[in-house]
């Protein structure tokens, strides 16, 4: 609530705004001056009116702290983001600064409006990107949008705004990608391929196909999550690198991601090849071998970076000139194979480790409505009396 102070013939109203970027309280206040010809009756309730009218002004973040939004970004990140986010999010986080600071960094919380947001989103998705040579995709710019909403979240948590202008901003569409996946012929082709590729590649890559596996999970894979008896893989882990950490071991996505999958037997025998395998590279190598229980490494033990498998798959497909989907694409394939098969939406989220079931409909929803035009088809075809002969007389 607001504060009245009379001082002499006039009145100071006081109202806090919240706290700082140092943490001690805002206040910001105003002088009333009551006419002459009012009599005290009045100017009491003037005065209250002039305190309620000012105070809603504060409340709707007109007035607020006066910390610009780069400063306190900063803090943010010291404050919240460096000991809260994965590594991943918040190495992104960072390389995002560059061009958010460029646009508001230096306008101050309380000045900045939805219009200013929504001009730096618009002017972003007419940008062309210096390292790939066309214009940001749309989830750039969306996670532009979600680091400065994110800022301005945290400053309503600390009670130094009532509002956050990103709510209002809308993301241009832009041009949409149909996801590339390979069919089931070239799949079929792939795999038969494969058979002449080195174990360690063949287990990889048949895994993923069979699994739906994130390339972080993959890599992040060791020899204690296999259940040879019960022909279970189990996620536990993620295996990540940004450019300031290196190569690190972090949680799953989401807790939902960690998840254990039954698997045919014929890929727990492939398993247990590769295992021979690498138990005798690692005896040959001696103390130059890094025992690190992954299943996917480099040549000495050491933990594979993501882009191995990567670049192995793209001279892959280059030799066989087979055409290249990236490895992400192998885990679409898994979800449409799985809902082709009629395998319900909470099943299809588990499998795949997403944490509402929510997601899957919309990542997959192209998949689902074909399935579904696929089942509308069949009931169709079934009570279809026109093609059924009379029966005989």
């Amino acid at each position: 609530m607001a504060t009245i102070v009379k001082r002499g013939d006039s009145y100071r109203i006081v109202v806090s705004c919240g706290y700082g970027v140092d943490g001690k309280q805002v206040t910001q206040s105003m002088t009333w001056n009551p006419e002459a010809n009012l009599t005290k009756k009045q100017i009491e309730k003037e005065v209250n009116r002039q305190a309620v009218l000012f105070e809603e002004i504060c409340l709707k973040g007109q007035i607020v702290s006066t910390v610009k939004f780069e400063t306190f970004a900063e803090q943010w990140f010291d404050e919240y983001a460096k000991g809260n986010l994965k590594n991943t999010s918040l190495d992104r986080m960072l390389r995002l600064r560059d061009k958010v600071y460029a646009a508001i960094g230096h306008l101050r919380l309380d000045k900045i409006t939805s219009r200013h947001i929504q001009n730096f989103v618009n002017n972003l998705a007419k940008t062309t990107s210096e390292a790939t040579g066309r214009r940001y995709a749309r989830k750039t710019i969306v996670h532009h949008l979600s680091f400065i909403s994110t800022v301005f979240g945290y400053a309503l948590k600390m009670g130094m705004l009532t509002d956050n202008p990103c709510r209002r901003v809308t993301v241009p569409k832009g041009e949409k990608k149909e996801k590339q996946v390979y069919t089931i012929e070239e799949t079929e082709q792939f795999l038969t391929l494969l058979q002449a590729a080195p174990l360690k590649y063949r287990l990889f890559f048949t895994l993923v196909i069979y699994s739906g596996f994130r390339l972080s999970e993959m890599l992040g894979l060791e020899w204690k999550d296999c259940n040879y008896a019960h022909c279970v893989i189990s996620i536990r882990r993620t295996s990540n690198y940004t450019i300031d950490t290196g190569l690190y071991t972090d949680t799953t996505k989401t807790k939902k991601s960690m998840r254990s999958l039954q698997f045919p037997q014929f890929i727990m025998d492939m398993l247990k090849e590769y295992q021979a395998e690498q138990n005798a590279e690692k005896e040959r190598l001696g103390n130059m071998w890094e025992d690190t229980d992954r299943l996917f490494t480099r040549w000495n033990g050491e933990p594979m970076t993501n882009n191995i498998p990567y670049k192995w798959l793209m001279r892959f497909c280059a030799k066989h000139n087979f055409r290249f989907c990236d490895i992400h694409s192998f885990r679409h394939l898994n979800a449409s194979l799985l809902i082709n098969a009629g395998v319900d939406a909470t099943s299809v989220a588990a499998a795949l480790g997403h944490a509402h079931t929510s997601t899957t409909l919309n990542i997959y929803a192209h998949y689902f409505q074909e399935a579904q035009a696929k089942i509308g088809n069949a009931v169709s075809n079934a009570l279809d009396f026109s093609q059924k002969k009379e029966p005989p007389t």
